[in-house]
């Protein structure tokens, strides 16, 4: 790496980290660390081209999903399509070893597939399972773990508004990335529940069985499974208008918010104050990650006119490291990262100098789009800054380091998906249809 690039990529970083660190917001840091840069390391106009860039970045038509899905998560939020779901779940999940504790994982991941948020799951489902498996007697460090780490689901699969940022940033279809998080996505939640059973098949063992276990009810099981039909209807509306072609992203974006609304309406949970209310809401965000995009674009921009992405590539390309080395090497940085940045800034800060890497490796940017989402969901649940532990405080009243300790089985799990990943990238890719 040439020497300039090297300084030039410690004042950013240092800049960057200070600016964060004092508690500006997140895209004023960017803008004002991208603005430093363009007028102390390049000869361009910084105000015009600033102003450009910005423009550019939130003048996309495949970023008009991102507000679209936001607003259906909330408009679910308010529906009580979640309290349904949990009941609707219960009469299933009783009798696989870890009972009700299986809730977690298939209600996170059916609420992932039309929230896009790894926040809103855990709060969500957590205001339902928490109560109900404390007052069965289930594990609070198995309940509250379990919910932290299938409460990541939110951001694999689809629609997820951090694969749309990733998608937007690296010109990457959001409908191939949407369909090639399926199936980690379930194998995730299958891995997950996979240790829950687990674990209790082993608790079991040692004399320490769940109280409170009824008989599986079969005739109430199917009447419950009727429950879930609305969101079913809804989740291969929006996917399956991606993967035939019909539709693209935004578009089955569109039809995600009308089906959110008519199941809202038809369970007479969901009026035209709280319908006010989801789009306030969805505005505050979607206004929130704009703002952050813009400043992302600046910063971008800057850090690939002063040549640092393409010194660091010819770095790791001259120093022989082979592509599944290069990749753990770029984990454990995000791993670092994701002690101290949230999700969104993970991707605008490191995306314009990690991905010629990740090329250079050999590895495509689709791949690396769930890649990373998969260190950004390590993120949520690792300490001091993890979204997801934040919420469980608020719920269970626990320590942050408590939250952690619990979800530590589930962030193993990620860590070793991730790595299976990387040796066989054909698992994210092999259902991805050219559209």
């Amino acid at each position: 790496m040439h020497e300039s690039s090297l300084y030039t990529g410690l004042f950013v970083s240092i800049t960057l980290l200070t600016l964060l660190g004092s508690g500006l917001w997140v895209w004023a840091s960017l803008l004002l660390t991208g603005l430093l840069t363009l007028a102390l390391f390049t000869q361009v106009s910084v105000i015009p081209l600033s102003a450009t860039l910005a423009w550019g970045s939130i003048n996309s038509y495949s970023l008009v999903s991102l507000p679209l899905f936001v607003l259906m998560g909330e408009i679910l939020l308010r529906s009580g399509i979640s309290n349904r779901m949990f009941k609707a779940l219960n009469p299933w999940t009783e009798r696989i070893p870890g009972g009700l504790l299986h809730t977690n994982v298939v209600a996170s991941t059916l609420f992932a597939a039309v929230s896009g948020s790894s926040a809103a799951t855990v709060a969500t489902i957590g205001k339902i399972t928490l109560p109900e498996l404390e007052a069965r007697g289930y594990d609070p460090k198995l309940a509250i773990g379990s919910l932290a780490g299938a409460g990541t689901l939110g951001f694999l699969i689809p629609p997820s508004m951090v694969l749309i940022i990733y998608g937007v940033m690296a010109e990457v279809s959001i409908g191939k990335l949407f369909i090639a998080g399926i199936l980690p996505g379930i194998l995730l939640a299958l891995s997950f529940s996979l240790w829950i059973a687990a674990r209790h098949l082993w608790a079991t063992r040692k004399k320490a069985a769940i109280k409170n276990y009824p008989p599986i009810n079969w005739q109430t099981a199917g009447r419950s499974f009727v429950e879930l039909v609305p969101i079913l209807l809804l989740i291969t509306a929006v996917m399956g208008s991606i993967y035939t072609g019909v539709a693209t992203a935004t578009e089955s974006a569109a039809v995600g918010v009308l089906g959110a609304i008519l199941l809202g309406f038809a369970g007479k949970e969901l009026d035209f104050k709280s319908l006010v209310t989801a789009g306030s809401d969805a505005l505050h965000t979607s206004t929130m990650i704009g703002m952050i995009l813009m400043g992302a674009a600046v910063l971008s921009t800057a850090v690939e006119l002063t040549g640092i992405p393409k010194d660091m590539a010819a770095g790791v390309a001259a120093a022989g490291l082979g592509p599944v080395a290069t990749m753990i090497l770029l984990g454990m940085v995000y791993l670092l990262l994701g002690m101290f940045l949230d999700g969104i800034s993970m991707i605008v800060v490191t995306l314009p100098v990690a991905l010629p890497i990740v090329i250079q490796a050999g590895y495509s940017p689709l791949w690396f789009g769930i890649f990373i989402v998969l260190l950004i969901e390590l993120a949520q649940i690792t300490p001091p800054v993890g979204f997801n532990l934040f919420v469980l405080q608020a719920l269970s009243g626990r320590s942050i380091f408590w939250i952690a300790r619990a979800a530590s089985p589930f962030f193993l799990i990620l860590v070793l998906f991730a790595i299976l990943i990387t040796l066989a990238p054909t698992l994210v890719t092999m259902f991805v249809p050219d559209i």
